[in-house]
Order: structure tokens, then sequence, then C-alpha cells
């Protein structure tokens, strides 16, 4: 296992760039469905903008302008190299400043609509290598082209709103729910990200190794990740219907996926023919982002949210699979019998017809 900024880290091969790619190469489809809807509300935007007027990006400049330090080429040199980076790898013209703020958590955001600005604290640059910081810096970077801002910008005008009418019945209840919905595409925004970090870095161990750290500090010679590979497999399959429970209950308020999971997903994806296509230079483009089918979208998330229902391990997703399985399928035979059909092997006479015609049935004595 490498240690922290050991030079191994540094892959010895040129990184490939993606001219023109939309960001609908790298979303996640429930963030892409989410995106691409919003996208096509002309004038979205600037509803958002006058409802969320007491978010000043102005004021947010100048707060970092007065209290953190502006990478550049004579401030944080290498950072400031990395954003420039990321942004001619994912072709952006406009290359967002990134600031350095004094903070013991590590942590990096992108704030901002019109303007979107990078923000790194100085223990995340104290706790990774260059690449895996290469990665974050393509996270953030990935989120300014989303314009993920858009739906954080909600969030908060939500949770406002939820507490100002918290006395109401059921309104409050309305408003959280909605809440819980735009958590969930947050999480799902998180992933999205977590693949551009990967185009940007074209290292998934680099990738992976950062998101550990964020669990498990920078104590890098103690971590293996493949033993936190397992930890998030344990998880998925973890306990009974109880744990099931209390993961689905200490999910739904986080607007970031946890760290194993992170992990976990993002190297599946970078195992998949979608990241290897991409990487052919075979990816969909921001010319034909206009054209991109709201249904079309809709459909890739929910066939997106079937096939991880379909293959968790969960306990309690489990028993929601079967139930509905069940059910199902119990509705099939009973369709099958009021249409008169045969179920099973009915012509050898196991079926509803042939246990009728034996007397065996409830049907023996009836026409």
């Amino acid at each position: 296992m490498t240690q922290p900024n050991d030079s191994s880290n540094v892959p010895s091969r040129a990184r490939k760039r993606f001219p023109g790619i939309s960001t609908r190469a790298w979303e996640h489809p429930a963030d892409r469905s989410a995106l691409v809807a919003l996208r096509k509300l002309s004038g979205f935007d600037d509803i958002l903008k006058k409802l969320g007027g007491f978010v000043s990006e102005r004021a947010v400049r100048l707060m970092f302008l007065a209290s953190a330090v502006r990478a550049s080429e004579r401030q944080f040199p290498e950072l400031h190299e990395m954003v420039r980076d990321a942004a001619y790898i994912l072709d952006l013209e406009k290359v967002p400043p990134l600031y350095v703020t004094q903070d013991p958590k590590p942590n990096a955001m992108c704030i901002g609509m019109d303007s979107p600005v990078i923000v790194v604290t100085t223990s995340l640059v104290e706790l990774l290598d260059e690449e895996e910081m290469r990665a974050v810096i393509g996270h953030e970077v990935a989120h300014a082209m989303s314009g993920h801002a858009v739906y954080r910008t909600m969030l908060i005008i939500l949770t406002n709103l939820a507490q100002r009418i918290a006395f109401i019945p059921l309104g409050g209840l309305a408003i959280m729910g909605l809440i819980t919905a735009l958590n969930e595409w947050f999480r799902k925004a998180e992933l999205s990200c977590d693949r551009a970090g990967l185009l940007v870095g074209q290292d998934v161990q680099a990738s992976m190794r950062g998101l550990m750290k964020l669990a498990g500090g920078h104590h890098l010679h103690e971590m293996n990740t493949d033993a936190f590979l397992e930890q998030a497999e344990e998880y998925d399959k973890a306990g009974d219907l109880r744990d099931g429970v209390i993961k689905l209950l200490q999910i739904l308020p986080q607007s970031h996926p946890f760290a194993a999971v992170r992990v976990a997903k993002i190297k599946q994806w970078a195992e998949g023919d979608e990241y290897r296509s991409i990487m052919a230079g075979a990816y969909p483009r921001r010319e034909d982002d206009a054209n991109a089918s709201v249904r079309e979208q809709a459909k890739a998330a929910a066939d997106s949210y079937a096939q991880s229902f379909k293959e968790t391990k969960d306990p309690l997703m489990g028993l929601i699979r079967d139930i509905a399985g069940g059910t199902a399928d119990l509705s099939g035979k009973l369709r099958d019998v009021f249409a008169g059909r045969t179920t099973g092997g009915g012509a050898n006479g196991d079926g509803a017809n042939g246990d009728s015609a034996n007397g065996d049935g409830n049907g023996s004595g009836h026409e």
C-alpha cells in the first residue's frame, strides 16, 4: 500500500480529453432525468434566483476574497493547475476559481449558479495526494457544469419553508417529503460527480483511495481498498429486517452517500461499458443536449432503480422485492382464472381447470 504523496501514485501516461462532452455522459440516470427535465423549463433558473435572493453570489465571492486564499500561479499553483486541467479535459471554457479555506474538516464544495466557485479546505489539501485531489477537483468542476447548485438552492428554500409552515396540519409533512426526494437526488448527483472525477483523474485507485480517506483519515498505510470494498458488500447484505429499516432511516436525511457505498459504486462504473465507451471517445455531445428526451431519461432512471432493486442484498429490500413478485404472480394467476385460461400444467389436470375437472377444485359443483 502506498503512502500519501508517494510519487508512484502519479500516472505515467497522459490523460485523455473529451471535446464537446455532455454532462449526460457521467450523470447517474436518476440525476440526469431530473436535470434534463429542469433544463426543458424555460426561465426556471430565473425563478429560483428570485426565490433564493437571500443567497447572494456576490456576497459569497467577496467573503472568500477576504477570508480565503485564491489559487493562482502564485498561490497553491498545483491546485490552480489541477482546476485548469480538469476544465481542459471536460472541455469547460470558463475555469471556475478555486479558494482554499482554513477548516479542520476535510471538505470540498461548488457554490454559485451564475459564476460557480470551488472551495476546498486546508484539511482536505493535507489529507489527499495529488491524484486523489485531482479526482476531487474533477468532481467539483462537474457540479459546476451540471448546474447542481440549482437544486441545492431548492433544498435550502424548502428547508426554510418547512420550518415556517410546520404548524400547518400536513403542511410540514408534504414539504419534508419533497426534501427527502431532493436529498435522494443530491445523493445521485454525488455519484454522478464521482464519475466525472474519475474521467478527470483517469485513475480508479486514486478515486477510491480519496473516498476511503474521507472515512478513515490520512492513515493510508493502515487501510486497504479491497477490505473497504468488502465493508460495502457487508453493509449491503448485512443483518435482518431490523438492519434494513435502520439503514433506510439513516440514509434518508443524508445529502451524500456513505463513503464505502461510493467506493463500490465508482469501482462498478469503472468496470462497466459506459466508462469504457467514454474513454474510447463514444459519448453524448453537448450539441445534442437540446434534443435529449425527458421520457427516455425518465425510463433510464426507472430502469436504473429497478436494476439496483433487483441486485441489492439488503434484507428489507429483498422482502419488498419478494412481496412485489409474489403479488404480481398472484394477480397474474387470478387474471388467468377470471379470463378462463389455464395456468401451469392445466393440460395435465394440474392447473385450475384441471383441478375442477377432477372434482378437486372449488368450482367442481358449478358450471
